[in-house]
This record gives structure tokens, sequence and C-alpha cells, in this order.
């Protein structure tokens, strides 16, 4: 209680301020101040609250409810009160108060308040509309719940599919020498002069360097020796080259006749897909082996570089999309199983010149293609491995490109050097 709150009527004209020393020090008490403190608080609770309250009543709210944020009470009230017709009179003055502990107590007041605030009833839906909704709502939910069951089926392998991946996994483990251990009897690599003392000194040998319009590449590095010191010239290096493809080639011939489905057709379109494919699934064998910090094919003992490409004959416009080629695909960390399907896919191609039976092998190619798309689907779950299967198609797609390049290039080096290539090397490029 203040000065100022006393009747100006009472109190005597001789009296004065000084004469409340009690009232005016109690308007500024440390009292006051954490009443005004505390008030303060409480203020800024509100704001924080603000929007997470109901317009109505003030309990807590849980959404938007006929274009007010309200509770879910006043949102079934209001909503019963409209659809229903209800009419409600209030037995006082209509200013009942409105809040959590007496929203019960007026349902008039109530139902008033909830116009003030905006509550709109044309937004209240029909008893049926509303059931149509929640019926919608639920098949929906049971649909997505289908989906997700489905899903794992979808992408899961059926036997034959599974049966499928062990034969192609079983033939690449038996025929592909990663280390090249059985390439044997092979015409000895070149030995540049100038790298003699090199070798002798460290075990390792690197290739001549190459001239300014050649390719810049990390050096081919080998840790065997053939006793032979040769010029580094470019001819020289085509026989051993040419051996190293061949047993490239009969490494891909193997792998292509452990495939009971490439058995079963006859030996014209066997020939035919040979002929066509052979190159690009033994790019795809190497690159299992290809090195990404150092950009080397490392097969055991020996490690290759797009350098010796440059120094057998072939040209950059091969060479540097080639290299780029397996950087990408090796980026990719493909399983075992992705890259024998990828040769399978490869292997099987009905648009090959020559090939007969383009159905047949057409029907061979999408089950191969279905496999590759549910291996994905089934051990690429993340987000970023959705578009594998499509990324994969692509890499085959500039594989085809990279091989007719790599037979144009062929006829280039026999042209240069005639007994650049063995007969079997021949028979595939023909």
């Amino acid at each position: 209680m203040n000065r100022q709150d006393l009747d100006p009527a009472i109190i005597p004209a001789g009296w004065s301020s000084a004469m409340f020393p009690g009232f005016e020090e109690d308007s500024n008490s440390s009292c006051g101040s954490l009443g005004a403190s505390t008030l303060s608080l409480k203020s800024g609770e509100s704001e924080d609250n603000e929007e997470r309250l109901c317009s109505v009543c003030g309990d807590k709210a849980n959404g938007y409810h006929f274009h007010v944020l309200t509770c879910e009470g006043c949102k079934g009230f209001f909503r019963r009160s409209i659809t229903k017709g209800l009419t409600f009179t209030c037995p006082f003055t209509r200013s009942c108060p409105v809040n959590k502990a007496k929203r019960r107590r007026c349902q008039a007041c109530r139902l008033q308040k909830c116009l003030e605030v905006g509550m709109r009833k044309d937004m209240i839906l029909s008893e049926d509309a509303l059931t149509a909704r929640r019926e919608l709502r639920v098949k929906k939910r049971q649909e997505r719940l289908q989906r997700t069951q489905r899903a794992p089926e979808a992408a899961s392998l059926s036997e034959e599919q599974e049966q499928l991946i062990s034969i192609l996994i079983d033939a690449h483990r038996k025929h592909f020498d990663t280390n090249l251990e059985n390439f044997v009897d092979y015409r000895p690599q070149p030995i540049a002069r100038d790298n003699w003392e090199n070798f002798k000194q460290d075990g390792s040998l690197s290739s001549p360097e190459s001239s300014p319009g050649a390719m810049d590449s990390s050096p081919m590095t080998y840790t065997y020796i053939t006793g032979c010191t040769i010029e580094g010239d470019t001819l020289k290096e085509i026989p051993h080259f040419a051996d190293l493809s061949t047993y490239m080639i009969h490494q891909v011939i193997n792998f292509a006749k452990e495939i009971p489905d490439f058995r079963s057709l006859t030996i014209d379109d066997q020939i035919s897909l040979l002929k066509g494919a052979t190159m690009e699934v033994s790019h795809l064998q190497y690159n299992t082996v290809f090195n990404l910090e150092t950009n080397l094919w490392e097969c055991g003992r020996l490690k290759f570089s797009i350098e010796l490409g440059a120094m057998t004959g072939f040209q950059r416009v091969f060479l540097e999309p080639l290299q780029k080629f397996h950087i990408t695909l090796r980026k990719l960390n493909l399983h075992q199983a992705e890259y024998v399907l990828m040769q399978a896919l490869a292997l099987f191609s009905p648009d090959r010149p020559g090939v007969v039976e383009h159905r047949h092998i057409d029907k061979i190619q999408e089950t191969i293609a279905m496999t590759l798309k549910c291996y994905i689907d089934y051990h690429h779950q993340l987000a970023g491995s959705r578009f594998l299967f499509a990324k994969l198609l692509s890499m085959l797609a500039e594989l085809r490109t990279l091989n007719e390049e790599n037979a144009k290039q062929m006829v280039h080096i026999q042209n240069v050097m005639e007994d650049a290539m063995t007969p079997l090397m021949k028979e595939i490029f023909s």
C-alpha cells in the first residue's frame, strides 16, 4: 500500500510526503524488485511458449486446427459443437474465464472464445467426409507398410541368381591369374640400357623416359630381369606386349567356357561373342588389380603403367580415356560378384557382329542384368548407391567405345610391324 493508494479526501491538508517514509521505502524495496523480476521472467517464459500454447485455454497445443493453434481438447469441443449444432447459454454475463482449469465450466464462453481467436466453421468436415479421410489415411499407411515389406523380397536374390553368381565367381577365380604366375614362355621384356645400373643397385627398373609427345604417367616397375639390355625402342616392346595380350585372351576364353549358357551356344556364336568382347572382359578383370594411388596395374611381380601402351605404339587418343575408365570404375569399390556379372554382361552382347541367335543371347543378357540389379539393391542399400546400376551400364557403354578404338589402334600397330600380333590376336581382332 502506497501513499497514492489512499483517498485524498481522508488525508489531512497538513500532512506531507515526508510523513510517509514507510510507504516510499516499500515501493522501492527488494521485495518490489523481486516481484518485478519475477513478472519479467514469467513474461519471457510466456513469449517462449506462446507458439506452443492453445489460443483458447492456454493448455499445451499439438497443432493447428481449424486455422488456429489449439490443444486436442478445444479442437474436439469446437468440432462437436458446430457439427451437432449445439447451443449454449452462459448463466452469468458471458465473461467467464476460459483456461486449462476452468474451460469446462462454461461451454458458451468457451465456444465464444474459439470464435474470437479465429477458429473457422467452414473448415470443419462432415462426419462422412471425416470418416472417408480417416479411411484414406489408414489405406495409405497400409500401402506404405506393404511396400516396405516387399522391398527386401524384391531386392533379395533368387536361388537361380545365387547359382549364376557362384558359377561366374568360380570361373573368374579359376582362370584369372591375378599375379601372372602362369605367364611363362613369353618373349622377354626389353630393358633400357640407361636403366641397367639402377636395376643392379635397387632391384627395380623404370621404363625409358617418354618423348615430349608421350603421356605423363608413373613409370613401370619390374621386379624381374631377363638378362637382355636392349635399347628402349617402341617396336622392341611389341613382342612382349603381344605375348601378354595373348595370355589375357586365353584367360577370357577359359572364363567363358566355364559358363553353361555360353557352352550351350553354337560354335559360331561363341566365336562371335569372344571376338567382340574379349578385350572388354579383360579390362574388367584387370581393373581389380588397378591401384588408385599409383595408377599401376599391380600383377604380382609385374607392375604396368599406361606408359607401356605408349611404348608399344598405342596413341594418346586411346590411352588417356582408358586410364580414366579404370580410375572411375575402381573408385566404385565394386564387389567381386558385381565385377563378374559385368564381365558376363559384356560377353553376352547380342549385337556383336556375326551373332545368329540374337533372341536367345538377349534373354541371357537380360537375366544377368536383372541379377546385377537385384544384387546391387540387396547389398547397396545406402542412398548414395541407388544409381550404381545405371552407372555400371554407362561404364559398359563406355567400354564398348574403348574397345572399338582399341581395334583401330591394333590395326595401326599391325601396319607398322607385320608380325606384331600372334595368330590368336589376329583371329580376335580380324
